[in-house]
């Protein structure tokens, strides 16, 4: 079976939690899980002309994440975000503006490579820059599937730019209040199996993928409603969880797997994920199969 590809477009990011500064950003922390799990990777984003730039190249490079379509810019800064941690682990964002990847010019290369990627990965935050958000648009039009995490970012979205987004995706991942506040949006029930099925059908969508923290996950999906209880674990942040959990279902969902199969392997991933600091630790395929083999045991 050929390797799948996976294309990330948005922030590329230094997250400075208590304990330092980890690589981030949600389309990032998506890139860095699918090439640990077996997919081909590549990011579409843009870091300053500075230190930070330089140090999160070399990450990226370290992973074996493809930075071809990385800009440099030249009068933007790398962005830096500080992460606040409650006393469970559960993270909020103290998000900077002005920062390189608001400024993501389309080139020509870019649109090859996304015609020719298996996925196109992107979420909202991206587009509060009018640059970025129209170089995501002309992306969309060239992918083959368009996999749209919501992720919410206060105070950079509205219902009429999620909306948008919406009409342009073909499979959603949300969280669950995330589907709550579109629910009061689209004035609909918060019930979660029938807002998921008005998704689908409103927005013409092969797939809408919620994640419920620490109950697991589930999936309106043409074929019906699928869940996972999830895996319970010892939290340490939830910094990169969702993130994990989407390129864990994303691989399998390439490699053919299940719908179930798909939320039971991303449901693991991103358990494990929590287990760390940061949104980027070391998990492999190997990792996750024994941790299931462990939990059913």
């Amino acid at each position: 079976m050929k390797q799948p590809s996976i294309i990330c477009f948005g922030e590329v990011l230094w997250d400075m939690l208590p304990s330092g500064k980890v690589a981030g950003g949600a389309p990032m922390n998506v890139a860095h899980h699918a090439k640990q799990l077996g997919a081909q990777s590549s990011m579409i984003s843009s870091v300053g002309r500075d230190a930070l730039g330089d140090d999160l190249l070399d990450f990226l490079e370290e992973k074996s994440i493809g930075t071809e379509l990385l800009q440099r810019s030249e009068t933007l800064p790398t962005s830096v975000v500080k992460v606040h941690l409650d006393d469970h682990g559960s993270a909020s964002y103290e998000i900077v503006e002005g920062v390189a990847w608001d400024d993501i010019q389309i080139t020509e290369p870019m649109q090859v490579a996304v015609e020719q990627a298996d996925v196109l990965v992107f979420g909202s935050l991206v587009t509060r820059g009018e640059t970025s958000k129209a170089c995501l648009e002309q992306l969309l039009q060239r992918a083959k599937l368009r996999v749209f995490d919501v992720n919410l970012r206060e105070p950079f979205f509205s219902a009429a730019s999620i909306s948008s987004l919406l009409e342009q995706a073909d499979v959603v991942k949300t969280n669950d209040d995330e589907l709550e506040l579109l629910a009061t949006w689209f004035g609909q029930s918060p019930d979660m199996p029938s807002m998921t099925q008005y998704l689908l059908d409103r927005f013409e969508l092969q797939k809408v993928i919620v994640t419920r923290g620490s109950k697991g996950a589930a999936c309106r999906d043409q074929a019906g409603w699928h869940e996972h209880p999830g895996y319970p674990v010892t939290v340490k942040d939830t910094v990169g969880s969702g993130d994990s959990f989407l390129a864990g279902f994303l691989t399998q969902m390439l490699f053919g797997k299940s719908t179930l199969d798909c939320l039971d392997f991303g449901c693991a991933v991103g358990a494990l994920v929590a287990t760390h600091s940061g949104g980027t630790p070391q998990i492999s395929p190997e990792m996750v199969e024994a941790f299931q083999k462990e939990r059913e045991s």
